[in-house]
């Protein structure tokens, strides 16, 4: 199975919902008033390059824009999602009718700008740390109507998914813990609630961290624990549970965290501070 597929990520109608966006609630490409300028049966070749060096992520969404817009326009790709590409490299090849090319554009460029982001900036932080055990995690800090697709873009670029939602893994955190009147308290419920799901309690110090551990949880993470208390939770921990690291995760930090022996470093950097990567749409006779 694809990586894409894995993800069964509804393509069709994030785009669809895209275009309504665009063309003001009906997909009807004569709703392109400034296409609507150029002659009907024009035909135009046109090609997507990179303005700068890039990880590409978004393919598939971007094939479904045009086949919304017009299914008769071809697309003849060459790099695929998860590739490293560089500045002023061509990305896609495009020949069609140009009404159809040019009311597709911003929604094909708009997908593949975000997602592309996501996997750049994904694949920088994996390269910090790829000579460590530590692996990198995403977190639910996406765009909305997003989060399938963000984490997707995490996959291809080498980093590891989270929980997908609130819905696939506990993380008890400090409110959950003071509601509940305990981490105990909340892990005993969480277990007798879903006994098959994974358990993970966000701590604060290291009091906190031998509740985590003695309460038999999947997974700790160290919240804003400075580098020399993430030394000694690691050795508290003796390797009893997972141990993960979280908040102001910077990239010139991540070598440093790593080397700590943590099993794990989360960043909502990867999702949330990206740059949309600059490509351009140029047409040609």
């Amino acid at each position: 199975m694809s990586l894409i597929k894995q993800f069964q990520i509804d393509i069709p109608r994030q785009v669809t919902d895209a275009l309504l966006e665009d063309l003001g609630g009906k997909i009807d490409a004569q709703n392109d008033i400034t296409a609507m300028l150029i002659d009907a049966d024009t035909q135009m070749q046109a090609k997507i390059i990179t303005r700068e060096p890039a990880v590409i992520c978004g393919v598939e969404w971007a094939n479904e824009v045009f086949r919304q817009v017009n299914p008769s326009v071809q697309l003849e790709w060459l790099c695929k999602d998860g590739e490293r590409v560089e500045c002023d490299q061509t990305l896609v090849n495009i020949l069609g009718n140009a009404r159809s090319i040019l009311t597709a554009e911003r929604s094909a460029l708009n997908f593949l700008q975000t997602l592309s982001a996501t996997a750049t900036t994904t694949a920088l932080y994996v390269d910090a740390i790829k000579h460590s055990k530590t692996k990198l995690l995403d977190t639910r800090k996406t765009l909305p109507g997003m989060r399938q697709a963000q984490k997707y873009a995490v996959a291809c670029a080498g980093g590891v998914n989270h929980r997908m939602g609130l819905y696939d893994a506990f993380l008890i955190k400090e409110n959950h813990i003071d509601a509940c009147k305990g981490i105990e308290n909340a892990v005993s419920k969480a277990k007798s609630m879903y006994p098959g799901l994974p358990i993970e309690v966000e701590v604060e110090n290291l009091d906190e961290l031998r509740q985590a551990i003695n309460s038999g949880v999947n997974t700790i993470m160290l919240d804003n624990f400075s580098t020399k208390l993430i030394e000694e939770a690691v050795l508290i921990n003796a390797q009893r549970c997972k141990l993960e690291v979280s908040g102001n995760i910077t990239i010139e930090r991540l070598q440093e965290l790593a080397a700590t022996g943590v099993d794990y470093i989360s960043s909502g950097a990867l999702t949330k501070h990206v740059n949309a990567i600059d490509l351009s749409l140029i047409t040609y006779s």
